[in-house]
C-alpha cells in the first residue's frame, strides 16, 4: 500500500522543520564545542564580575554566550570570525549606549539600538548575531551598566570579547579540521579523491570567484559559509556522485574547440 500525499506532505515538513542531515558532526566534535563553551564563559564570567554588578554581569554574559556557541559550535561560520565578533559586540555596544544616553523611551531606545545595529553590522561587513543582545544590555542592563558611558566599550565589552577569542583560538589550535580564526587554517586531505580546498579553487573546480559572487548575489541573502568551503563542498561532492554533468544528461557535448567548457573540465575531476 502506497502512502498518502498527506502522509509524504507531512514527513516532507517535518525534515526540513529538523534539518538533522546537515548536522554530521561527530561525537568529538561536540563534545570539544562543549568544552570550548565551558571554558569561554567561565573566564568571561570572571571578567564581567569584576567590572559590573550581578544583574549587569548576568546581561552581558547571555550575549557572549550566544558568542560561544558560533566559535565554538561553528567556527568555520563567517559569523564565528574574529571581525565579526570584535566588530559586531562593539559597534552594537557603541550604538546602545548611544541611544540610551540620547532616547528617553526606554522601549523605543532598545528597539532602535538592535535595529540600528543589525544595519551596522551588515555595512560594515561584521555580521554577529549576538551583538543584537550586546545593543539591548547597553539600554536595558540597569544602572550599573549606564553609569560606564562609553566605557562599556572596553571594559567589559572588548575585554570579555578578547577572552572568548583568545580561548578559542587556543582551545582549536591542536584540532587542525577546526580551523580558527579561518586564515589560520590548515588543509586537510580526506582522501586521494577529496582535495582541499585551496587544491579545489585552484585546480581541480572550474568555479571562479566571479562565480560564487554571482551565485550568492542571486540568493539575495547573508550566507554563512566561506567561499573556500563552498568550493571544497561543491568539489567533494562531484566526487562522490560519479555522475556526468548536466549538460552531457541531455546529450549534449561541447565543441572540442571550446576552451571554457563547463562540462568537460567537470568531468576531467572524476577521472
Amino acid at each position: 500500500m502506497s502512502p498518502s500525499p498527506h502522509s509524504e506532505s507531512t514527513n516532507s515538513w517535518y525534515q526540513r522543520l529538523w534539518s538533522h542531515s546537515l548536522n554530521q558532526a561527530s561525537h568529538r566534535e561536540k563534545a570539544i564545542s562543549a568544552l570550548g563553551g565551558f571554558i569561554g564563559i567561565l573566564a568571561v564570567l570572571w571578567v564581567s564580575s569584576s567590572v559590573l554588578d550581578q544583574q549587569g554581569a548576568v546581561m552581558l554574559i547571555a550575549s557572549m554566550g550566544a558568542s560561544a556557541v558560533l566559535l565554538f559550535a561553528v567556527p568555520h561560520g563567517a559569523l564565528s570570525q574574529p571581525w565579526p565578533l570584535l566588530g559586531g559586540h562593539l559597534i552594537s555596544a557603541f550604538i546602545g549606549v548611544s541611544c540610551a544616553i540620547h532616547i528617553a523611551d526606554i522601549y523605543l531606545a532598545a528597539a532602535l539600538a538592535v535595529g540600528l545595529s543589525i544595519g551596522a553590522m551588515h555595512y560594515l561587513r561584521c555580521l554577529h548575531p549576538p551583538g543584537g543582545a550586546t545593543a539591548l544590555v547597553a539600554v536595558l542592563g540597569g544602572e550599573s551598566i549606564q553609569q560606564l558611558g562609553y566605557t562599556f566599550l572596553l571594559s567589559p565589552v572588548l575585554f570579555n570579547a578578547l577572552v572568548i577569542l583568545v580561548v578559542a583560538v587556543l582551545l582549536n589550535l591542536p584540532f587542525a579540521w577546526r580551523r580558527y580564526p579561518r586564515g589560520l587554517s590548515l588543509p586537510v586531505v580526506m582522501d586521494d579523491k577529496a582535495p582541499t580546498a585551496s587544491a579545489s579553487a585552484q585546480a581541480t573546480s572550474p568555479l571562479s570567484h566571479q562565480d560564487l559572487v554571482y551565485a550568492i548575489s542571486q540568493l539575495n541573502a547573508f550566507i554563512d559559509v566561506s567561499e573556500e568551503d563552498l568550493v571544497r563542498i561543491y568539489t567533494l561532492a562531484l566526487h562522490h556522485s560519479h555522475q556526468p554533468v548536466p549538460c552531457h544528461l541531455h546529450g549534449t557535448v561541447c565543441d572540442e574547440d571550446e576552451e571554457n567548457c563547463l562540462c568537460r573540465q567537470l568531468m576531467s575531476t572524476q577521472q
